[in-house]
């Protein structure tokens, strides 16, 4: 294997950290209602039959029933109930899938924020640590969650998404559109197939246009074509051949000192567009870089900065040519084109130096070359901007090198001989070279040979040679010299570039191991303010939201001052995500430029800049290095994030904790003295016969055995305890068990059974179900008027079976019939009867464990019904 053809060891690390971790595919979809969670179920099915361990994490099926049907033959996850105030949420257990381990796992809505009190705030952090424990992925999304995109979608749907995915999830991802016809769409949306009709009618006259729907699915095809070049580069790499691969075009358009780059760049700009390609401004540090005026090196950092502004990513390559570190950096990005400008030049210049466009044109294949012409004026304007500095310093002190060591010699010749005098005139020709350069070298050397010919060849002092030979030592010597000159330039200028090029990769690592070290936001600022001041030169003040508005957190010099325009610029930077400020697009007067801290979690603070004194803020050739700055102080501030969370999460976990073998351990513990209670009356009522008190004493001991099984039954819900353990069940024996153990409370009542016996047996957790009907029932009857029926009633519908406890109490509160599944939640009236506030609570969490819905309502004219449901899948399954 030639290093040719060799696999990039990067790129034999990245594949042997993606073999370790879980493989993740990602159903693509430009809106919702195109069928991005249907394909996924159908995948899912299909990995099923072919024995594969799949479990349905959590599957958002938005109430529709074709959905629903394929979510049957999946093993479903219960869902993790975290309580916010007054509410309940369930969310995906991560835990608990984690757990379970299984092959592959259907987690639907790659994008969604998780509530308060998860380990992470994003779901697509929860299917990174899934991978990273070696679990596949199957998940969805929508093309206006993906990052990079978001503004892009804003701007033509007037609708601005802030649940984002990093783009960097994608791009290890495999990725599948669903694709459907805006047409198509929009009829499934008027057929109430996407949302309700009320809802639908909304979305129609907005999102769901058909030229928003047009342009969203294009994005989900571009997007979905990158990375399928992205994953083809990857691979070619990992094999190590270095043809031309790509699915799709990448220009490079190369940056010059010359007059005429901003034509150039608009030219590639116009051509990327029509390409519909990313494009990159790319500069090449050769070692004549340092010979740059001024002018030239302010030509060139315009050039740059109006590419930036267009759009476009900025490199600077190092190399001993410009031919050479084009040719590099195109392999290296496998780019499809490179634009490059062109200057008439003299037939004199083309002699002396090669076209770079001519050598380019040799030396790629399969990548086309598009030549700008920039015009005789540039070409003029081109030759005088790009004049070296005056050398004439240089000369005279080469001259004067040479006239000492021509006295020196003089004094030596008795010594040394004539023979050695030659060599001697070596030294001021390579010490010119080393601190002067190539020009100053060449007078210094032709100076030398002359001073040579003139006191020590025959005839002396004169500049005529009588013997041949040493007009062939004249010759050599101007030559060596002539050739020692120009190496030793070139050496001293690649040095000086590897010094440059040294210097701030130790500074990068420098101001990496300062922000390890510091663990809270004022320091870090401190750091990150301070080392980016230093190495930039510039004045800096960091920025991070304070409740509602931004506040400064660190800044070097201190105190700076800043105006009204300044904090507008700042604030547009937080809360857009785009630079602002000074020669930006945004707020140019400002004297500062701001600079977002974009992270995975969004905007954590913003980098404001200022020259000390005029120029750009961030010159050319440090916009890469202050572009990893940036980046390294995004990263840190992210990590105090995280932290923080962590932080948060860990003493949540640890009040719950606290919380749930504080109500565990009252209810075993006060479980037996009650068991005492309810044996002593029984004892009484057998010895003295049954009285009001005694009847009291038992039904009182028994309330509060119901309580305390309740606060043990909701400390297992929460900490994720529940084992289902789902067997056949017939509901009329399910019914009679649990009536029989409330036939206390339901004497006063008369229980009316409407199960009829065709009724199929069910898939259910004995126990649970027992527990959901005692608690629903003691219900009805606490609610309900003595005398009053209580009807429990089993329907067999179509898709389904619904159980329903019906009472004629006062009926349920207006518009909180959900709400009443939340712990500790109360009705009017709940005081009086002594309700703990966690039955219906546990008949949710029972429900959904076992994969049922639970709902309540009112009944017509008075009373409350309580359902719960039962779909095909818990009936067919079992049924077989």
């Amino acid at each position: 294997m030639t290093s040719s053809n060799r696999p990039s060891p990067d790129s034999l690390l990245k594949a042997a950290r993606k073999e370790a971790r879980g493989r993740l595919k990602i159903f693509l979809g430009a809106a919702p209602g195109v069928g991005k969670t249907f394909e996924m179920l159908r995948e899912g099915a299909e990995l099923l039959r072919q024995d594969r361990d799949v479990v349905a994490g959590i599957i958002e099926t938005h109430g529709r029933a074709e959905t629903e049907a394929l979510v049957a033959p999946f093993e479903i996850l219960p869902r993790r109930v975290i309580e916010r105030g007054s509410h309940t949420v369930t969310e995906f257990d991560l835990d608990a899938m984690i757990a379970r381990r299984p092959s592959i796992a259907l987690i639907d809505e790659l994008a969604h924020t998780n509530a308060p009190g998860s380990r992470h705030p994003k779901r697509w952090q929860d299917v990174e640590e899934l991978r990273d424990a070696g679990i596949d992925v199957l998940t969805t999304l929508n093309i206006q969650h993906v990052e990079s995109l978001n503004d892009v979608v804003a701007g033509f749907t007037r609708v601005r998404v802030r649940e984002t995915v990093p783009d960097a999830i994608l791009d290890d991802a495999e990725i599948e559109v669903i694709d459907l016809p805006p047409d198509e769409l929009i009829e499934r949306l008027k057929a109430g197939k996407v949302y309700v009709p009320h809802e639908a009618t909304r979305a129609l006259g907005h999102f769901f246009s058909k030229s928003n729907l047009s342009a969203l699915r294009e994005l989900a095809l571009r997007r979905a074509a990158q990375a399928v070049d992205r994953s083809l580069l990857d691979h070619v790499e990992l094999i190590g051949d270095r043809g031309n691969w790509a699915a799709g075009e990448r220009i490079v358009v190369a940056v010059g000192d010359q007059p005429g780059g901003d034509a150039l760049i608009r030219a590639a700009k116009r051509f990327a567009d029509a390409m519909r390609a990313p494009w990159a401004a790319v500069t090449v540090e050769t070692p004549r870089s340092i010979t740059l005026s001024d002018a030239a090196r302010t030509r060139m950092a315009s050039t740059l900065k109006l590419a930036t502004s267009l759009g476009a990513e900025i490199a600077t390559v190092p190399a001993r040519s410009v031919v050479d570190g084009l040719c590099a950096h195109i392999q290296e990005t496998r780019a499809t084109a490179v634009v490059i400008g062109k200057s008439r030049r003299s037939w004199w210049f083309e002699m002396r130096n090669r076209s770079v466009v001519d050598q380019l044109v040799r030396k790629l294949d399969a990548v086309a070359v598009h030549v700008v012409p920039l015009g005789p004026q540039a070409a003029i304007d081109g030759m005088t901007a790009v004049a070296r500095p005056s050398a004439l310093r240089g000369i005279v002190a080469g001259l004067a090198m040479v006239a000492a060591t021509t006295a020196a010699a003089i004094l030596l010749q008795p010594t040394v001989g004539s023979n050695a005098v030659d060599l001697i005139y070596l030294l001021p020709v390579i010490a010119t070279a080393t601190l002067f350069g190539l020009r100053p070298s060449v007078v210094a050397s032709l100076a030398a040979a002359l001073a040579y010919n003139f006191f020590f060849l025959p005839p002396l002092y004169t500049f005529t040679i009588s013997d041949p030979q040493n007009v062939v030592t004249l010759f050599v010597l101007m030559a060596v010299a002539v050739v020692a000159s120009q190496l030793t330039g070139r050496l001293k200028r690649e040095a000086t570039i590897g010094a440059r090029s040294a210097s701030e990769n130790a500074a990068l690592a420098a101001f990496g191991q300062r922000l390890a070290a510091v663990s809270d936001e004022a320091r870090t600022a401190a750091a990150v303010c301070e080392e980016i001041a230093r190495l930039l030169n510039v004045s800096t003040i960091l920025f991070a939201r304070d409740e509602s508005a931004i506040a400064p957190i660190g800044a070097s010099p201190p105190d700076p001052m800043l105006g009204p325009l300044d904090m507008a610029a700042a604030e547009w930077a937080f809360d857009r995500g785009e630079v602002a400020g000074r020669d930006s697009g945004t707020l140019t007067s400002s004297e500062w430029q701001f600079h977002p801290l974009e992270t995975a979690l969004g905007v954590l603070g913003v980098l404001g800049i200022a020259p000390n004194g005029s120029g750009d803020p961030v010159p050319a050739d440090k916009r890469i290095l202050f572009t990893t700055l940036l980046g390294q102080a995004a990263l840190a501030h992210e990590r105090l994030r995280l932290e923080a969370n962590a932080r948060e999460v860990s003493a949540l976990k640890q009040r719950d904790d606290l919380r749930a073998t504080l109500l565990s351990s009252m209810g075993h513990d006060l479980k037996t003295p009650l068991t005492a209670v309810v044996a002593a009356a029984d004892a009484l009522a057998a010895e003295y016969g049954e009285s009001a008190t005694t009847a009291t004493l038992k039904g009182e001991a028994r309330r509060l055995r119901r309580v305390f099984d309740d606060l043990v039954e909701m400390t297992r819900i929460e900490s994720g305890a529940l084992v289902v353990k789902r067997e056949a069940t017939d509901l009329t024996d399910a019914i009679a068990a649990a009536a029989h153990d409330l036939r206390a409370e339901l004497m006063r009542h008369s229980l009316i059974l409407d199960v009829p016996p065709t009724l199929p047996l069910v898939e259910a957790d004995p126990r649970m179900l027992h527990h959901i009907l005692i608690n629903l029932l003691g219900n009805a009857a606490k609610f309900s008027a003595p005398g009053t029926p209580i009807i429990v009633r089993a329907q067999r519908l179509p898709g389904q079976v619904t159980l329903s406890v019906l009472d004629a109490g006062p009926g349920l509160p207006s518009g909180r019939e959900t709400s009443l599944f939340d712990r500790f939640m109360r009705v009017d009236g709940d005081d009086m009867s002594g309700g703990s506030g966690l039955g219906l609570a546990i008949v949710k969490g029972f429900a959904e464990a076992m994969g049922l819905t639970v709902a309540a309502s009112n009944r017509d004219p008075v009373g409350a019904a309580f359902s719960i449901t039962w779909g095909e899948s818990r009936i067919r399954r079992m049924a077989e």
